[in-house]
């Protein structure tokens, strides 16, 4: 890869903000915009490229070394975005999830349908391993997707493991970081440490990020490097199995409060016709059509600036 200028890095921040607005919604993962972008491999080499061999680099070649060998521009472009992302644009996803959710998990199912289509497209070599890894990945997200949540937990090391998952499901793609929290039962208790600044509870959760973070870049990594179809086709089965938790039109059968929100704890689909409420059918459609033609809008750019 050549080197960027300024504009490449304000795309990379604006993909930024794609990945943060959609870690946003309990369902749609970050790591899926990241893949449908183009960017995942890249992240995760990145990621990968993080060890405590980067001091000695820092010690004996200086900051400018380091830098570049942690692709620091490219990070710091994604992660200004993401948090331009997580304290602006996310408020306003937050109030389309309270108020417009019909149409707002429209717009993200059809992007994320075609998502499907676009990764599967990358995988060179369809044999009977590869469809066991699409199928293994389309079972398991669904099955995720189905999961009751656990009782609120306070123990440190099991929030220390909360960190660790919910960071790994947000660079996955198709599995939502905050959903798998309050799988797990450490929604609430994380939750009320961000608010009441318990910054023991925080720093556990933020560790076990960073170890999750980590370790499970290194071992995406080593999947992309030794086998890399089977690895998109376990991640393309993530992404059409976590479709179950984005379809627009839900009956919610069972919430729970959650500090000073209300989450859908127990909700199955239906069709827009039993839907109860306004299914707003026309202007759903139009916005799925919309989000999965985005992708393939998006793709066309891409190829031409690669030109």
């Amino acid at each position: 890869m050549g080197p960027r200028n300024l504009l490449s890095y304000i795309i990379i921040s604006l993909k930024g903000i794609a990945m943060g607005a959609a870690d946003v919604v309990p369902g749609v993962s970050g790591g899926t915009i990241a893949f449908i972008s183009g960017i995942y491999e890249e992240l995760i080499t990145s990621i990968n490229n993080i060890n405590f061999s980067l001091f000695k680099v820092l010690r004996k070649e200086g900051f400018r070394s380091f830098w570049i060998a942690i692709n620091g521009n490219f990070l710091l472009s994604l992660f200004t975005g993401i948090f331009i992302s997580v304290f602006s644009l996310a408020k306003m996803i937050s109030w389309l999830l309270n108020n417009q959710p019909v149409l707002l998990w429209s717009f993200f199912f059809g992007l994320v349908l075609a998502s499907v289509f676009f990764i599967a497209r990358d995988i060179k070599q369809w044999n009977l391993g590869i469809i066991v890894a699409f199928v293994l990945g389309t079972v398991l997200a669904y099955y995720i997707t189905t999961l009751p949540p656990s009782e609120n937990t306070n123990g440190i090391p099991f929030l220390f493991l909360s960190g660790a998952l919910a960071v790994c499901a947000m660079i996955l793609p198709g599995i939502s970081g905050a959903f798998i929290l309050v799988l797990l039962g450490s929604y609430k208790t994380i939750l009320d440490a961000v608010h009441q600044k318990d910054l023991h509870i925080v720093a556990t959760v933020a560790i076990g990020a960073v170890f999750g973070l980590l370790s499970f870049a290194r071992l995406l990594k080593w999947m992309f490097e030794h086998y890399k179809n089977s690895t998109l086709a376990l991640l393309t089965g993530f992404i059409l199995g976590s479709l179950n938790k984005i379809w627009p039109w839900k009956r919610v059968l069972e919430t729970k409060i959650f500090g000073d929100k209300v989450i859908p704890v127990k909700e199955i689909n239906v069709s827009p016709l039993e839907f109860e409420g306004d299914n707003q059918l026309l202007y759903a459609v139009l916005l799925a059509l919309f989000g999965f033609c985005i992708i393939f809008i998006l793709e066309k750019l891409a190829a031409k600036s690669k030109k």
